[in-house]
C-alpha cells in the first residue's frame, strides 16, 4: 500500500475501523487465555457486583449478573459467538447472491428475469419479520440462526453481481476470449469473476454491521441463541430486566455492538475509498 493509498484511507477513518475490529477481536480470540473463568458457571454469593468489585480474591472488572457470573467473560464469549454467526452468514449470502448474480447477468433471458424477479420478492418483505417468522418457524438455534442470516440476505449481492456482470462482459478483453472460443464457464470463472471479487468484498464489510445489530435483535427477542450461551444479544435481553440495580449488565455489551458496528462501517468506507483510488 502506498503513502498515498494510506492516507486515503485513513483519511475516511479506516484505521479507526480496523483498529476498532482488531481491539474487538483480540478481546473476543485472546481474552479467554488471559481471563480463564467459566462463561456458565456462576457464584450466587457474588451476584450483581458492580465493575471493579473483587470477591473472594476473585476480580470483576466488569461486574457480574444476577447469577454472579463474570461479565467479562461473558462479553468475551458471546462476542465470539456472535461474530462467528454473522461472518458464516454474511459469506452464505455473498457466496449465493454473487453466483445468481454472476448467471442472471452472464446469461440474460429467462434466467436474469426469474432471478431479478426473486431479487425483487426477497427486499419487498420486511427483513426483520421474515426473519423471526423462520426462526419462531424452525425454533432457536445457533444453526438456524446462521441458516436464516445467510439464506435471506443474499438479494444485494445479486444485484451488485448483476450490474457489474452486466459492465465487464461487454469488455474488449471478454470479448477476445469469446472469439478465441473460450467458454462460458472459463470466461466467467476466469475474466468476470475476479473482476467483481472486489466491490462484493466492499459490500459484505458494508453488510456486516446490518448482521450484528439483527443477530443481536434475535437474541434480545429471546429467539436466537439461547441462555445461558452467551451472545451480545441475548446478554443484552437478561441485563434488561435488571437495568434499575445493575445497568452495566446492558451498557457493556451494547458498547462492544456500537464498536463492531462502527467499526466495519469505518473499514467499509476505508476500502471503498481505497478501491477508488487505485482506479484513479
Amino acid at each position: 500500500m502506498t503513502p498515498e493509498l494510506r492516507r486515503s484511507f485513513a483519511g475516511i477513518d479506516g484505521w479507526v475501523g480496523a483498529i476498532l475490529l482488531i481491539a474487538v477481536l483480540l478481546l473476543a480470540v485472546l481474552g479467554p487465555q488471559l481471563w480463564a473463568l467459566d462463561p456458565i458457571k456462576g457464584v450466587l454469593t457474588a451476584t450483581f457486583k458492580p465493575p471493579g468489585t473483587i470477591v473472594s480474591g476473585q476480580w470483576h472488572p466488569l461486574g457480574t449478573d444476577q447469577l454472579g457470573r463474570d461479565l467479562l467473560v461473558r462479553i468475551m464469549a458471546g462476542t465470539r459467538l456472535s461474530l462467528g454467526i454473522v461472518v458464516i452468514a454474511g459469506l452464505i449470502s455473498a457466496l449465493i447472491g454473487t453466483g445468481l448474480g454472476l448467471l442472471a447477468g452472464y446469461a440474460g433471458g429467462w434466467a436474469d428475469i426469474i432471478i431479478m424477479r426473486l431479487v425483487d420478492i426477497q427486499l419487498s418483505i420486511p427483513f426483520i419479520l421474515l426473519v423471526l417468522l423462520v426462526i419462531a418457524v424452525l425454533g432457536p438455534s445457533i444453526a438456524n440462526v446462521v441458516i436464516v442470516l445467510g439464506v435471506t440476505g443474499w438479494a444485494i449481492f445479486a444485484r451488485v453481481a448483476r450490474a457489474r456482470t452486466l459492465e465487464v462482459r461487454e469488455l474488449d478483453y471478454v470479448e477476445a476470449a469469446r472469439a478465441l472460443g473460450a467458454s462460458r464457464l472459463r470466461i466467467v470463472l476466469r475474466h468476470i469473476l475476479p473482476n467483481i471479487i472486489t466491490p462484493q468484498i466492499v459490500l459484505l464489510t458494508l453488510d456486516l454491521p446490518r448482521l450484528i445489530v439483527l443477530e443481536a435483535s434475535i437474541g434480545f427477542l429471546g429467539l436466537g441463541v439461547q441462555p445461558p450461551v452467551p451472545t451480545l444479544g441475548n446478554l443484552i435481553g437478561e441485563g434488561r430486566s435488571y437495568l434499575l440495580v445493575a445497568d452495566w449488565l446492558v451498557i457493556y455489551p451494547g458498547l462492544v455492538i456500537a464498536a463492531l458496528v462502527i467499526g466495519f462501517n469505518f473499514l467499509g468506507d476505508g476500502l471503498i475509498r481505497l478501491t477508488q483510488v487505485r482506479v484513479d
